[in-house]
C-alpha cells in the first residue's frame, strides 16, 4: 500500500482520527463545457477523511474506522455516481462528491454522544489531481 500524505486541518482537539479507503466509481458531468468528462468515464477514487475530537465513546473511540468506511464505500463504491439523489440537482464533481462524503459523515457523527467532527475529506480522482473540502466553522457547531 501507498502512503499518501494530505494537507493538515489546524485545530485544537485533543484526537485526531484519519481514514483512507478508496473505491471504484463512474460519472460524467453532462455539459460540453465539461470537455471529455461530458462521457461516461470511471475513476478509482482515494478518500481520506480527518475527524476531531475531545471526548472517546465508552470503548474508546473517536469514531469506529469501520462506520466511516461504510458511509462511504457501501453508498459510492461500484456505482455511477449521477444515479444518486444528491446528485440530481448538481453535477458529481469531485468537488461536490467530497462535499456530499462530507455531509453524509458528520451527519452521522451528529448521532454520536461525544461529537466528534468530520473537519477534512480529501478526494484524490488521479494521481495528479485531488480536491480538498473542509467545512466552514460554522458548519461543525
Amino acid at each position: 500500500m501507498m502512503q499518501q500524505f494530505y494537507p493538515q486541518v489546524q485545530h485544537s482537539y485533543r484526537y485526531e482520527l484519519n481514514k483512507d479507503m478508496h473505491l471504484a466509481a463512474a460519472h460524467f458531468i453532462p455539459s460540453e463545457d465539461a470537455g471529455q468528462c461530458q462521457h461516461m468515464h470511471g475513476h478509482t477514487y482515494f478518500i481520506n477523511i480527518t475527524i476531531g475530537g475531545d471526548t472517546l465513546d465508552g470503548l474508546g473511540f473517536l469514531v469506529d474506522f469501520k462506520k466511516i468506511k461504510d458511509i462511504v464505500h457501501k453508498r459510492y463504491d461500484h456505482s455511477v455516481l449521477n444515479d444518486h439523489p444528491e446528485y440530481k440537482a448538481v453535477f458529481p464533481t469531485t468537488e461536490r462528491v467530497a462535499e456530499q462524503i462530507w455531509s453524509a459523515i458528520q451527519k452521522e457523527l451528529n448521532t454520536q454522544a461525544n461529537k466528534p467532527k468530520c473537519l477534512q475529506v480529501v478526494v484524490r480522482e488521479t494521481p495528479t489531481s485531488y480536491v480538498v473540502y473542509r467545512p466552514k466553522p460554522e458548519e461543525l457547531k
